[in-house]
């Protein structure tokens, strides 16, 4: 564990910086590049490219001399004090010699990791590898401009160790819990499977979101809706009550069952009921019988902390949490916001100041407030280390469009400026006007809102991409209304509504839950999101976040078996507890102990309980209202079992259908295809084999022969397309694909048009571009597929140069200039370099971009012809491929051997 080096030193704040070469150590280049500008010759600022130790990930880290040891796979002496071993991985070797070389012309030594108890772990890991024998500073900052550099340099500190003993105690913890429940999960379920500590709490949330969706019925209902004018002004009254009793909305329904809450005497009304209702008020007398207006004042929302920030851009950009903070991230290092991992709402008097400019300047004086707005800190449960909110950087908010940044920086950025200038600005006032209508024994309610003032909304309106337009959409205005004024009946319509279940999470509920409920910490919610889906337990639709069968077995052995580790509370208090030694309060090897240790200990809980799981029934679940059928988890997926008789038929179920979507229609329609086989649509005219629409694990697609035969060919059915509603013609469309579409003019290839995995495509010589939603495989022809290849290919695939340098001089490799989706970069080979500040794509010309290509040529070790030619050759050999699957939008090919 943690111990203070005795070498090293401290400077206070009144330090002198002094003479000599100063070695700053960050965790990426991108920061390294930013903090160069703002530091003197005298400075080397080096990456360790994260974190340089870690627990082993494999038998391969382990080093021989305890490989026998019985702790070793799981990386913890947890009969010694909980030691920890710790491995410097493989690629990272050349980092830590290359730190240890700078090490060697350094005086001073600048610790300058991010101020989180993760940057507090990694220079405490630096300073273990490197063992410096110079004076070592820990420099914080929780921006990065010159003032904040500068600042920091003059204001070092210590490595708090309690920091870093509570985020090594919360990695040993994660690792205890993983390894030591997942081999379980191996023996009772299925192999590979694995259960972290946090990631089961979080399956289990939307596991258990997902079985109230199975219980729910749904229930019907009736509204009406009256269209009405007065005076030559239309307006929108809704049907309140009947013969005075309160008509059922959807407020009265229970949103777990869906059924009418009990206790109230309300009227439901039915079809029949509200048609009889609309002829009868249409032609009754209408008069106004009471108005009320009320002010109604809003105040702004408080700045982003990173658990709001991941909601929003998620909600307004459609981003995931995992994508949300690698941006964040990118934004943070290049200066242009504070530290992104934060649950502190305070802003700086500086940040005040600038934001309080920026209105003034962007938005007129009439939307600042008289005196600057504070947000109060409200502890949430476990909140991090106390930063600032999350803002732009500097004393002089950059404007969004000012920055440069494009794609989803750019977007980014310009959520979080809007949000910091809406927290400073004044509140929003409306008028809200409510009217009762009489017409006959019935009563019905108009509503009306109109902005008076729209304050903070004129920036920032919460999950709307437009102020302007949602403020628009925000007004609905009623005509002048006075009691007993008379209005004239247009139109009644009866509305039907049925009652809907609880919505599934999507990353934003999610991430507000876990926050809530003090499940893990904001800055892991991303990578906990990101895990759960790429190891299988969660799948996305949409944006909705749907549980896979395998998550609903694992998740009912866990509930069952090991009830607190996917407990809320429990989940919760490790979280306290954690924090505690992060404080000060609690000794990290005590607590790890009573977590693992003992007659309630996790190894002796896990011991005891692997006796009492049946495989069998571990791997079974059933679902409410489907009690003839079973649902397991094999080998090869979910399959569903059910009897009929004293025999037992099964069949597999797709990937993609959800449990809470599964009917008795579904199943049965699955195992009567696999008991009979589907019915053949007719027979192929060329080939003479039979023709079927099947469903697969993968989900439907057409087949042309028999299971038994030698060739079977299967094609994929185009996305949205209804397995029940292809037709033999249509089956002959689907098989024909790819289809050829003709000759391509600029280079003489043949352009094919088909159906992968990810969609439909268009292919020219591996050139691939997908088929946008507006057009259909079938609709396509040469003339949209050459217009479809003319769009320069954005993201990933090859991307067309925007300019050509030739080679460099030195190097002898081809340097070209690329744009990506965060500006405008040099490429040689695998060696790529941004454009600096001040130099854009117009402006560069050859010499300066071989000048720019120089020193990370010379980092990469393309060293004359003959580096060059071979680092090209393998860039070719590697490329094909993975430019294939790229564009077919595959992160990885992988191909397995048949047993």
């Amino acid at each position: 564990m943690a111990k203070k080096a005795a070498a090293a030193s401290s400077a206070s704040s009144s330090d002198s910086l002094g003479s000599g070469t100063k070695l700053v150590i960050v965790e990426s280049p991108t920061k390294a590049k930013t903090i160069r500008k703002f530091l003197g010759k005298d400075f080397i600022v080096e990456s360790c490219m994260g974190h340089v130790r870690d627990l082993p990930q494999s038998s391969k880290d382990i080093p021989e001399k305890v490989k026998k040891e019985k702790w070793a796979q799981l990386g913890v002496n947890v009969d010694k004090n909980f030691e920890p071993l710790y491995c410097i991985p493989k690629d990272k070797t050349k980092v830590i010699k290359n730190l240890k070389d700078k090490l060697e012309e350094a005086d001073v030594l600048y610790l300058a990791t991010d101020e989180d108890r993760e940057g507090e772990s990694i220079s405490w890991h630096l300073q273990e590898v490197l063992k410096p024998r110079i004076p070592t500073k820990r420099m914080v900052f929780h921006e990065i401009t010159k003032e904040a550099i500068q600042k920091s340099l003059s204001q070092t500190r210590e490595i708090d160790y309690n920091l870093v003993r509570a985020q090594e105690a919360r990695r040993i913890l994660d690792r205890l819990v993983g390894y030591t429940i997942s081999p379980l999960l191996w023996k009772k379920v299925a192999y590979g499977l694995s259960a972290g500590r946090v990631q089961s709490v979080a399956v289990r949330l939307i596991v258990e979101r997902e079985k109230e969706r199975i219980r729910f019925k749904k229930s019907n209902y009736y509204g009406l809706t009256a269209y009405l004018d007065k005076g030559g002004e239309s307006f929108e009254a809704k049907l309140l009550t009947v013969d005075q009793k309160r008509v059922a909305t959807g407020k009265d329904f229970d949103g777990l069952t869906g059924q009418l809450n009990a206790g109230k005497d309300l009227l439901v009304l039915d079809s029949k009921t509200a048609q009889s209702l609309a002829s009868k008020v249409q032609a009754a007398q209408w008069k106004v019988t009471e108005v009320e207006e009320k002010p109604v004042h809003r105040k702004p929302y408080a700045p982003f902390i990173t658990s709001t920030l991941q909601q929003e851009a998620n909600r307004k950009l459609g981003m995931s949490s995992r994508e949300t903070m690698q941006v964040a991230q990118k934004l943070y290092e290049q200066g242009f916001i504070t530290y992104m991992r934060t649950d502190s709402t305070s802003l700086s008097q500086e940040a005040i100041q600038a934001a309080r400019t920026a209105i003034s300047e962007k938005y007129g004086k009439e939307y600042l407030p008289a005196q600057p707005r504070l947000y109060d800190n409200k502890k949430v449960k476990g909140a991090q280390e106390a930063h600032e909110c999350i803002r732009p950087a500097g004393t002089h908010f950059q404007d969004p469009d000012d920055t440069g940044l494009t794609g989803p920086q750019a977007k980014l950025y310009e959520l979080i400026w809007k949000r910091t200038m809406a927290s400073q600005m004044t509140d929003s006032r409306q008028k809200q006007v409510s009217a009762k209508l009489s017409a006959d024994n019935t009563i019905f309610n108009a509503t009306g809102t109109t902005i008076e003032f729209p304050g903070f909304l004129r920036a920032y309106v919460e999950g709307s991409d437009d102020p302007e337009a949602d403020l628009e959409s925000r007004e609905v205005r009623l005509p002048q209304l006075k009691q007993n004024d008379s209005v004239k009946p247009q139109k009644m319509e009866p509305t039907a509504h049925e009652t809907k279940p609880p919505a599934r999470f999507t990353e934003a509920s999610l991430v507000q839950t876990m926050e809530k409920e003090g499940i893990g910490r904001p800055s892991t919610y991303a990578s906990v999101i990101g895990t759960i889906i790429d190891r299988g337990y969660v799948k996305k639709m949409g944006n909705a976040l749907i549980p896979t069968f395998t998550a609903m077995v694992v998740s009912k052995l866990l509930a069952n078996h090991l009830t607190q580790y996917v407990d809320l509370g429990f989940t919760s208090e490790m979280e306290n507890s954690l924090d505690e030694i992060a404080d000060g309060e609690l000794d990290w090897e005590s607590y790890l102990a009573s977590v693992y240790h003992g007659k309630k200990g996790l190894r002796s809980l896990v011991a005891e309980e692997e006796g009492n799981i049946n495989p069998e029934e571990a791997r079974t679940i059933k679902l409410d209202g489907l009690d003839k059928y079973e649902f397991h988890v094999g080998k090869y997926g979910a399959y569903v079992k059910t009897q009929r008789g004293e025999e037992s038929f099964s069949a597999s179920i797709p990937d993609a259908e959800a449990p809470a979507d599964v009917t008795s229609d579904t199943i049965e329609k699955l195992i009567e295809q696999k008991i009979k086989g589907a019915d053949s649509l007719g027979v192929d005219p060329k080939t003479g084999k039979k023709i079927y629409v099947l469903n697969g694990r993968y989900g439907a697609y057409v087949q042309l022969g028999e299971n038994d035969d030698e060739e079977i060919k299967r094609s994929t059915l185009p996305p949205g397309m209804d397995p029940t509603a292809v037709n033999y013609e249509m089956a002959l469309e689907i098989l024909a694909l790819p289809k050829s579409l003709g000759t391509n003019p600029g280079n003489g290839k043949d352009i094919k048009a088909g159906v992968g995995r990810f969609g439909p495509y268009v292919v020219c010589d591996g050139d691939y571009r997908s088929i946008p939603k507006t057009e259909s495989v079938f609709t396509m022809n040469l003339e949209k597929a050459l217009a479809l290849f003319a769009i320069p290919k954005k993201g990933r695939g090859k991307a067309a140069a925007l300019k050509e340098f030739g080679k460099h001089p030195q190097f002898d490799i081809e340097v070209s200039l690329f744009n990506g989706p965060y500006g405008p970069y040099l490429k040689a080979g695998k060696t790529n370099v941004g454009l600096p500040e001040g130099v854009t794509a117009d402006t560069i010309t050859k010499e300066k971009a071989f000048e720019l290509m120089n020193e990370k040529l010379a980092e990469a070790g393309t060293k004359g012809k003959k580096g060059a030619k071979k680092a090209t050759k393998t860039l070719k050999k590697a490329a094909k491929p993975a430019e294939k699957a790229e564009a077919l939008g595959v992160k990885k090919v992988i191909t397995k051997k048949k047993k």
